[in-house]
């Protein structure tokens, strides 16, 4: 079951990359931080942050609202949030 949700997890990563939709800012942090935590390996991923920059406070807080994820869980989100968005995994 578990190389199933990584097959479906490539193909979903595959199918958003290559999307020509454009999604509010909201998707695309969720996008964001479901991919890092589905491939991060070594622990909890931080984007490097400068002072001020209001994309990387972004960023850490979406990330820092799925740090208790499983890596399947995570996998099993972001393919739910590609199916609503852009299109069934086949």
């Amino acid at each position: 079951m578990s190389d199933l949700i990584e097959e479906r997890f490539n193909r979903a990563y595959e199918l958003a990359s290559t999307t020509n939709l454009s999604f509010p800012p909201d998707i695309m942090l969720s996008f964001y931080a479901y991919y890092k935590r589905a491939t991060e390996k070594n622990g909890f991923y931080l984007p490097p942050f400068e002072q001020g920059d209001l994309r990387s406070a972004f960023k850490i807080n979406a990330l820092v609202q799925v740090k208790d994820l499983r890596k399947k869980d995570a996998q099993e989100k972001y393919i739910s949030l590609v199916e609503e968005h852009i299109g069934k995994i086949t």
